[in-house]
């Protein structure tokens, strides 16, 4: 399997070489060059395999000549060993058409888990294979970046500098980074929004100074093997509910773009999906983008879901590349322009392709909290702000009654126990697993909010490569 960056002038990588490289150096995001698809007895055949096998299972064609079937499978054994549920990815019903999928039963209670579990572990057997060392920089708004350390933290061969945006995570995201005391783990708290972080990543990976001194990765869903991760729960939640005889549809909660972006890589494998609903919340530029054709960045609001408080998502150039001809050149000029102005049209063919399986809604904090309630008074369930955005575009969505709709559950609601208060009286508590969160000691440097601090940093600190 071959991957080919979405604007078009990097080298064509195989999957070890992209899964260690992250961000292409032409600046684009790496794309299988085609599509593997299963036929329907191919899918109907995975119909009951425990998660780590259907996850060796699908994943198999994008390693193609980088790992073998045995080595994929105990990485995925080893993975998903670590899950607090034996299902890894459960699914629950909340009536006749709704369901939740719960991401969150990895070690640090988010939908993350599923992938950077798995990607630690390829990037330990690729760097031992290769004799090298790894600087991985990343921003996170909340989740991405404790699950990234949780799959990194103690690892030989590997320096991880997560960005956060100073004071705009939860208490709990924040400690899940902050606690965590492996000398190879480097949190900086950065000024500014995460929008900022993620463009200072960006920045690093095209940084010829640096990247002549050390091999700079992602974690970030900018890699794709993080993102091929995810592909498998959309496989495991239609088969569960009679697939691939029955379509399903899917609600997903997401900022970036990279979590629903594997349904539709899912899709393209031969899945038959109904539907894809893109949720937001008020930092809406995705739903913009998809009703109206106007990818466009404004002012990033803080909300009670900061994972989803981004304007620019990174995955989104994924889908424009796909729908859009793939078209490596046009595609570079288009983001270009997107990046000089922040305000971009996407083309017919753009809006054309995307609208075959997209549709869009965005929830305000009223809403949010409406789904919140309905969850826990009609159902039983109690759900994270961002699972709600989800579960509200769900509920609201114009799919046929005979099709389920799965919301996936991408944090556990403990993890923002604030506006689960407020909207059902009850404060969630931490599983006991992470039940000490709050006893131990946080160390992380604070920076200015400029590309010069965060470099000066990442090189006092990280290990030259090989």
């Amino acid at each position: 399997m071959q991957y080919v960056s979405t604007r078009g002038s990097a080298s064509a990588l195989n999957f070890e070489g992209v899964t260690l490289a992250g961000l292409a150096r032409d600046g684009g995001l790496y794309l299988p060059a085609e599509w593997p698809r299963f036929s329907q007895s191919e899918i109907a055949d995975m119909a009951g395999l425990p998660y780590a096998e259907l996850a060796a299972r699908v994943m198999a064609p994008f390693v193609e000549g980088s790992l073998t079937h045995d080595e994929l499978g105990d990485l995925c054994a080893r993975a998903y060993g670590t899950f607090a549920h034996e299902g890894v990815t459960p699914l629950k019903q909340f009536d006749q058409q709704q369901w939740l999928l719960e991401l969150f039963h990895g070690p640090t209670l988010a939908f993350k888990d599923v992938a950077l579990q798995l990607l630690g572990r390829l990037f330990e057997h690729f760097l031992k294979k290769r004799d090298d060392h790894l600087t991985i920089v990343g921003a996170t708004s909340g989740d991405t970046g404790s699950a990234a350390i949780d799959a990194v933290a103690g690892r030989e061969r590997i320096d991880i500098f997560m960005l956060h945006p100073h004071g705009r995570v939860s208490d709990v995201q924040r400690r899940q980074m902050t606690t965590v005391r492996a000398p190879n783990v480097h949190n900086l708290a950065i000024e500014g929004s995460f929008d900022d972080a993620q463009a200072m990543v960006k920045r690093m990976f095209v940084d010829d100074q640096m990247n002549g001194r050390f091999r700079i990765s992602a974690v970030n869903s900018i890699n794709w093997a993080r993102l091929m991760a995810q592909v498998v729960y959309y496989f495991a939640a239609a088969l569960q509910l009679g697939g691939p005889q029955r379509k399903v549809a899917f609600s997903v909660p997401t900022g970036n773009f990279g979590d629903v972006f594997a349904g539709y890589v899912a899709a393209k494998m031969g899945l038959p999906i109904e539907r894809l609903i893109v949720a937001t919340n008020i930092n809406d530029i995705l739903h913009r983008a998809l009703s109206t054709g106007d990818y466009s960045a404004g002012t990033v609001t803080p909300t009670a879901a900061p994972s989803m408080d981004i304007q620019v998502s990174s995955n989104f150039e994924r889908l424009l590349f796909d729908v859009g001809g793939r078209d490596g050149k046009a595609l570079a000029q288009q983001m270009h322009g997107f990046e000089a102005s922040k305000s971009m049209q996407l083309t017919n063919s753009q809006r054309e392709g995307a609208s075959e399986l997209f549709t869009s809604a965005r929830a305000d904090a009223a809403e949010m909290t409406q789904a919140i309630a309905w969850a826990s008074d009609k159902c039983g369930e109690v759900i994270d702000p961002h699972t709600a955005i989800g579960l509200h575009a769900a509920r609201h969505a114009d799919v046929a009654k005979d099709v389920p709709i799965v919301t996936l559950a991408t944090a556990h609601p403990a993890k923002f126990r604030d506006a689960v208060e407020r909207a059902t009286g009850k404060r969630p508590a931490l599983p006991r697993r992470v039940g000490d969160l709050f006893d131990r000691t946080e160390k992380y440097e604070q920076l200015p909010g400029t590309y010069d601090a965060v470099r000066d940093y990442v090189e006092a600190n990280a290990t030259q490569s090989a």
